[in-house]
């Protein structure tokens, strides 16, 4: 499966971008996904699916915007083999605490009718707190599928958890932040500080214990990292207990926002060559995956459609997202949903590479253990379930 990915926008464009047409048009079959190269396809469908638990639903969904695929993005012709589009719905238990902006796609495939373009009935599974809930959500059978970062995947997966990665989401989303009077403009002058994280065993000290390592600095022994509760991670630097913090959107744009200057960001999860590498990613539990691979494949191809969505309507997709986040303004989710790479959404061997990379840079930082092998890694928990 080739990697999925809009062409390069012009930031000037955004406006343009942003603009919907809700004429209403007809759609193409269920069971196709994005055929053929630059199209610009008028979905009429009908936005579908369920939210379990108490999750917000979001804004009225209006038609679906036909100038929905502007740009370039390379595709398959193929048609995904997904669930009986004359059948009852397939119904698949999704884990999600709206609290990422990163994962707009997910709400989009629900509230632009991604989801039930492939006769989904997809439920929101309600978990509380951080990816630790969801992988408990998926190994105890409340939840079939759910997204997250990379990162956060990879150490469960290398102790036999039961979930394939099928696509990559999106790229960025995760900043490091210091105080602009600090004179630290590269994050190899942190060696001997403390690094301020909402979580020890989150991304984000993942992600900058790699870029520590290219640096040649010892992730464990060479910097110091201090948990605080994200809201107070700001709080603490500006007082000077932490050089630096670490974390991700929406929290570290807000608080970088919200510094009226004081803190400025130095590096993200797009700097160097992760700029061409997935953050977030859609892992599929196995029991599903192997009952049913039609259906894996339909909710693959529904949130590449989503991603797709997302990267080329940022302003229509924080508006849905919004509910998740009623403090934070539209304009401000748009923006930041701009800063990522929602047009970078790898599958098959073009996931299954990005993840031998991952892994690799994981070993270097001792994250992950020294005898895992990187090629055997990424090919066991990669499944190409598209064309």
């Amino acid at each position: 499966m080739a990697e999925h990915r809009r062409g390069t926008r012009n930031p000037d464009d955004r406006d343009r971008d942003d603009r919907i047409d809700t004429r209403r048009a007809d759609g193409p079959s269920r069971r196709m996904l994005l055929a053929g190269s630059g199209a610009a396809l008028g979905l009429g469908v009908a936005s579908g699916g369920t939210i379990g638990a108490v999750l917000a639903l979001g804004p009225a969904t209006p038609a679906i915007p036909v100038d929905l695929l502007d740009g370039t993005i390379c595709v398959t012709s193929a048609r995904v083999e997904t669930v009986d589009p004359e059948g009852p719905p397939r119904k698949i238990r999704f884990a999600y605490n709206g609290t990422g902006i990163c994962t707009a796609a997910v709400p989009v495939a629900l509230h632009r009718g991604y989801f039930s373009r492939h006769n989904l009935d997809v439920e929101f599974v309600q978990f509380a707190g951080g990816t630790d809930q969801m992988l408990q959500a998926l190994a105890t059978d409340k939840a079939e599928a759910g997204v997250s970062m990379a990162l956060n995947w990879l150490k469960p997966l290398e102790g036999g958890f039961d979930v394939k990665l099928t696509t990559g989401i999106h790229g960025g989303c995760t900043r490091l932040l210091v105080h602009r009077d600090a004179g630290i403009t590269d994050i190899a002058q942190l060696k001997g500080k403390t690094i301020g994280v909402s979580s020890l065993s989150g991304t984000p000290r993942h992600y900058f214990a790699v870029m520590l390592a290219d640096r040649g600095i010892n992730q464990e022994t060479d910097v110091e990292w201090r948990e605080f509760p994200a809201d107070l991670l700001p709080v603490a630097l500006q007082r000077g207990e932490i050089a630096a913090l670490a974390d991700s959107d929406p929290a570290v744009w807000l608080a970088r926002l919200r510094s009226n200057g004081e803190l400025v960001e130095i590096a993200s999860n797009l700097s160097g060559d992760y700029a061409n590498l997935s953050c977030c990613v859609l892992g599929v539990r196995g029991t599903l995956l192997r009952a049913d691979p039609a259906a894996s494949a339909a909710l693959t191809a529904s949130l590449l459609e989503a991603a797709t969505h997302v990267a080329a309507n940022p302003t229509d997709a924080a508006e849905i997202f919004a509910p998740y986040t009623p403090k934070v303004p539209v304009t401000e989710l748009a923006a930041m949903l701009r800063s990522h790479t929602h047009d970078h959404h790898p599958a098959g061997e073009a996931l299954r590479k990005e993840i031998v990379r991952i892994v690799a840079d994981l070993k270097r930082a001792s994250v992950l253990k020294g005898s895992t092998d990187p090629e055997r890694f990424a090919t066991r928990v990669v499944a190409n379930v598209l064309p």
